[in-house]
């Protein structure tokens, strides 16, 4: 079940993962997103035996990557801070959405199968990568 609950983390993410009031190197970059960096997302099992985990997740230009790569992370995080994004791993797969804002982001999340739902929140990382 820890392995579900790394896979819904990441994707929940997303995003989970916010931006420091001052615009970062990764912005002023061409193809930068004020969003790139590393996060760390916290993901709360609500419904289901999945779990919680606490992840940590890389946006490059706006994409979603997972920082462990024993399951697959991607997904977007869009200009006004939507994310979207699905994770899969161990024969299971989730997806979430929700929203990142100046320096937190939250949203939602359920595996494939409806078996498990929740919650996830985000924090930006110090520093740059």
């Amino acid at each position: 079940m820890k392995d579900l609950s790394r896979l819904l983390l990441a994707p929940a993410l997303a995003a989970v993962l916010l931006l420091a009031c001052t615009q970062t190197n990764a912005a002023r970059r061409v193809g930068g997103s004020p969003y790139d960096g590393t996060w760390s997302v916290a993901i709360y099992t609500q419904r289901g035996a999945c779990g919680s985990v606490r992840v940590a997740v890389r946006i490059v230009g706006g994409r979603m990557y997972s920082e462990n790569q024993s399951y697959q992370a991607s997904g977007v995080v869009g200009a006004n801070g939507v994310v979207r994004a699905s994770v899969a791993g161990a024969g299971r797969s989730a997806s979430g959405s929700g929203r990142l804002s100046r320096n937190s982001g939250a949203g939602s999340w359920r595996s494939s199968r409806g078996e498990c739902s929740g919650t996830w929140s985000a924090t930006r990382r110090a520093g740059f990568y």
